[in-house]
């Protein structure tokens, strides 16, 4: 079973992706610390600047928060070299690792346990997964665990075949757009990481009331930051330290952009049925 139908890959992107940018000190090429946060929303790098000045403080070395344009330039960036640390959901860390090596560092304890949530309007007569039958769907990054993978495997496991039973599905590019695409009225619901989905409603860059849950998915691993395979271990430590240092109270800043409260080691045995649903859905 394929996740990405042949009749219905085109992309469709809904808004801008950010291309490749980055807030940085200045530094020599040997002492910089560049690390991948996909993240394809406007501003991303100014409202992650706490993130940057604190990594900096902690490793001793100066931090460049780079933003590629989505999780594919991510992993590219960790095998050719040009990142030395990211930020990456299950999926693409069981293809990173497989294709280049990378090295689990840590985690926020809710990614041992993390949820997609399937939205729509208010108002809409979509109550549970059934419903979507011939319905417009829309799913995030095409390699985003929370986005498309776990929520495509939910439709599978509730009956319904994505490519037979949706009037049509489309890859927004990333769980922002696909909010701003249910609000909007373009997909009639979507699937998106539960704390981004939240994290909008309480910034109030949606409006909450005119949306609502229908499903909510089993629990799963999912996020992780990895090393490129040769990073040092000492400064491999460094980082996993300065994640899990981090104290509700003395770092409110840093953890509202990390959307947790706290941080623990991550393990790539726990991985495991992630890739083998990855392969079972040959995404690679």
């Amino acid at each position: 079973m394929s996740l990405i139908s042949p009749r219905r890959h085109s992309a469709f992107v809904i808004g801008a992706l950010i291309t490749l940018n980055s807030l940085s000190l200045p530094a020599s090429a040997e002492d910089l610390i560049r690390i991948g946060v996909p993240d394809p929303t406007a501003n991303a790098l100014e409202e992650k600047k706490p993130l940057q000045v604190y990594l900096t403080e902690a490793l001793g070395m100066p931090v460049k928060l780079v933003i590629p344009k989505d999780y594919n330039a991510t992993i590219e960036g960790l095998g050719n070299g040009s990142l030395e640390f990211a930020y990456l959901g299950a999926v693409g860390y069981v293809k990173a690792r497989k294709a280049f090596g990378v090295v689990p560092i840590v985690q926020r304890d809710i990614d041992k346990q993390f949820h997609s949530v399937f939205i729509t309007q208010a108002s809409s007569p979509i109550n549970s997964i059934a419903d979507l039958k011939g319905k417009r769907f829309a799913f995030g990054d095409v390699v985003s665990t929370s986005g498309s993978v776990m929520p495509y495997r939910s439709l599978i496991d509730a009956g319904l075949d994505p490519n037979k039973d949706l009037e049509w599905f489309r890859y927004t590019g990333s769980h922002v757009a696909t909010v701003q695409a249910v609000a909007a009225g373009v997909a009639d619901a979507g699937s998106a990481d539960e704390t981004v989905f939240k994290s909008l409603v309480a910034a109030g860059k949606v409006d909450g009331s005119k949306l609502r849950v229908f499903y909510t998915t089993p629990p799963f691993v999912d996020y992780v930051w990895v090393a490129r395979k040769d990073v040092p271990e000492s400064v491999q430590k460094k980082l996993a330290d300065a994640f899990m240092k981090l104290a509700p109270g003395a770092d409110d800043k840093v953890l509202a952009i990390l959307r947790g409260q706290r941080y623990v080691a991550a393990d790539d045995r726990e991985y495991q049925p992630i890739l083998e649903m990855a392969q079972k859905l040959s995404l690679f």
